[in-house]
């Protein structure tokens, strides 16, 4: 299947007076973000050294990231004319850092890796699908509904690999479940908080993790419903090897809504 490209994007539909201004913040990151996607094949291609085959996957994958930063920077430049994409990407890149010289997973075994890779694709898809179903300008959602497409299928196509390393790896349920809450852990790292620093912020201003950590959970946390977290709940649940566990998934998506939403309410009010 011929996979999409930006002169398949509705540009002429741009509509100005769509654009929130605070979702528009969260968009200048997310662009920085999905456009380092060839740093992150990099550190794959490192820990699947010996793997040709997947080494392929992931630079196809990441070229298909590196152009969900092109349309989401392209949008985010007509809907700011003094957004200036590429001076925020290196900004973004000169203070972010990934492991690029590493050899091994950061995970400890490579079937980990690919939970862990499961889990940040949970993460995009839920997340561009959220972005889809709130926002109003029209560019912009078919932007977020091709990307959301685009991740729900980097999921299946990790969660493939993931099943061939298990069986090599041999980790448990307790194990894989560890890398998945961990990597959960991480959401609010700094990569979304210094993107989100980069992309909106004067070039003089200094970074405070905690800061922009924040002010990225008030804009985006706020975009879910609860059916876009009880979807993300089935997948964790299914990288972790617990699908199937109905009650239980339906009875931490409902928390996990809940703490996510009164979190944003929070830190808005923190912000008035």
């Amino acid at each position: 299947m011929k996979h999409w490209t930006l002169d398949d994007i509705e540009w002429a539909r741009f509509d100005p007076a769509k654009v929130d201004s605070e979702i528009l913040k969260v968009i200048k990151a997310a662009s920085l973000v999905e456009h380092n996607g060839r740093d992150y094949a990099a550190y794959l291609c490192n820990v699947f050294a010996d793997d040709p085959g997947f080494q392929d996957i992931a630079r196809e994958w990441a070229e298909e990231e590196v152009q969900h930063g092109q349309a989401l920077g392209r949008w985010a430049q007509i809907a700011d004319p003094g957004f200036d994409f590429a001076a925020s990407l290196r900004r973004f890149t000169d203070g972010y850092k990934l492991p690029l010289d590493a050899r091994e997973s950061v995970r400890g075994t490579r079937a980990g890796e690919l939970v862990a890779r499961c889990i940040v694709e949970t993460g995009t898809s839920s997340y561009y699908t959220a972005l889809a179903d709130a926002v109003e300008e029209p560019v912009l959602r078919q932007i977020c509904k091709q990307i959301a497409g685009d991740e729900f299928r980097h999921y299946r196509l990790f969660y493939t690999h993931m099943n061939r390393y298990l069986e090599r790896d041999r980790i448990g349920r307790l194990r894989r479940l560890a890398v998945v809450l961990g990597r959960i852990n991480e959401s609010e790292d700094d990569e979304l908080a210094y993107a989100y620093y980069a992309a909106n912020t004067p070039s003089d201003a200094p970074y405070d993790r905690r800061r922009y950590s924040r002010a990225y959970a008030r804009r985006a946390y706020g975009l879910y419903r609860p059916s876009h977290v009880e979807r993300a709940m089935g997948m964790c649940f299914k990288a972790a090897g617990i699908d199937g566990k109905q009650g239980l998934r339906r009875l931490l998506s409902g928390l996990t809504y809940r703490l996510m939403s009164a979190r944003a309410t929070r830190l808005a009010r923190a912000n008035a």
